[in-house]
């Protein structure tokens, strides 16, 4: 199999560079540019091809966000690993609201990174501990307040989860969306069920709709909270 073609994108040079030959020693990865912001990510990324971005969030000029959300658009195919000091609520949201595949923090070991790297490739989607420990505790607050509020003062974030299960959702679609809540990419699940791409999409397109839900962060967060996933 051909090597996973990876971008390293950090503006520390110290942190950009040590990395990209670490990751170079691995016989399945291949960097092919360590850059030290989103657009020149972007510039890569329209010159050759490219299967993983490792993205640091808060880089000068165009930041990992828009770079993600960028690619994302111009470049579906290409996966987005974060690796960030950041994990707060906001990041986190932002990172996988843009279209990032994983994240994890720069506490990451080499193995943790290359392991994020191939899973990325693959089409799934790995968080970090803690990345994973803040959204479910967001969750559960989320659903603590729910249940001690009235029927009537019901959090919007608990109404739309309750939207969730009221929805007309197929079977089908409730699948699809179990598997958005574990973290699958569309390659992910369409592995998975077995069906193309496209249809997985035009799955996602119905349950969006169905259940009003405005993007793929907001999926995540809510297919938990409905117990879908």
């Amino acid at each position: 199999m051909s090597p996973i073609r990876v971008v390293v994108a950090d503006d520390q040079a110290a942190v950009r560079e040590p990395l990209a030959a670490v990751l170079d020693l691995a016989d399945d990865i291949d960097v092919v540019a360590a850059v030290s912001d989103g657009a020149e990510v972007l510039t890569v990324a329209r010159e050759q091809t490219v299967d993983v971005v490792l993205m640091d969030l808060r880089m000068p000029g165009t930041d990992g966000i828009e770079a993600t959300r960028r690619l994302s658009d111009e470049h579906p195919d290409v996966a987005v690993v974060v690796l960030t000091t950041f994990a707060d609520d906001e990041s986190i949201l932002a990172a996988l609201s843009a279209g990032a595949r994983g994240y994890l923090t720069k506490n990451a070991g080499r193995q943790d990174i290359t392991r994020a790297i191939r899973a990325a490739a693959a089409g799934q989607s790995v968080l970090d501990r803690t990345v994973q420990d803040r959204l479910l505790a967001s969750v559960r607050q989320q659903t603590r307040k729910a249940q001690e509020a009235p029927e009537t003062q019901q959090t919007p974030n608990a109404q739309q989860a309750q939207q969730i299960v009221e929805a007309d959702l197929t079977p089908r679609e409730r699948e699809v969306f179990a598997l958005i809540g574990q973290g699958l990419s569309n390659r992910g699940i369409a592995e998975r069920l077995f069906v193309s791409e496209a249809t997985v999409k035009t799955h996602i397109n119905n349950l969006f709709a169905k259940a009003r839900i405005s993007d793929r962060a907001d999926a995540v967060r809510r297919a938990i909270a409905a117990g879908l996933a």
